[in-house]
């Protein structure tokens, strides 16, 4: 049993800490390249979407609202919604 309790607070922090990293942004998109996954926004912040994120709804000059994780110096969006 506490070696449950141990994993579950394990799992927890982790978790935890992943939603500390994440960032949001928010920005009109310029372009985007949906062979790369890539959005450019007005700012020249470029957001890479992850897989399984779908990216339908983008369109040049939607308002775009992410947040995202930096992994090897890129910003990949975890959530992602046009408004």
């Amino acid at each position: 049993m506490g070696k449950l309790v141990g994993m579950a607070g394990a799992l927890l922090l982790v978790f935890v800490m992943d939603r500390a990293c994440a960032e949001e942004i928010q920005g009109k998109i310029k372009s985007l390249d949906t062979a790369e996954r890539v959005i450019a926004l007005e700012n020249g912040t470029r957001i890479w979407v992850a897989e399984g994120l779908s990216m339908d709804k983008l369109r040049e000059g939607a308002t775009v609202r992410a947040s995202y994780e930096e992994r090897e110096g890129k910003k990949i969006a975890t959530t992602i919604e046009a408004k």
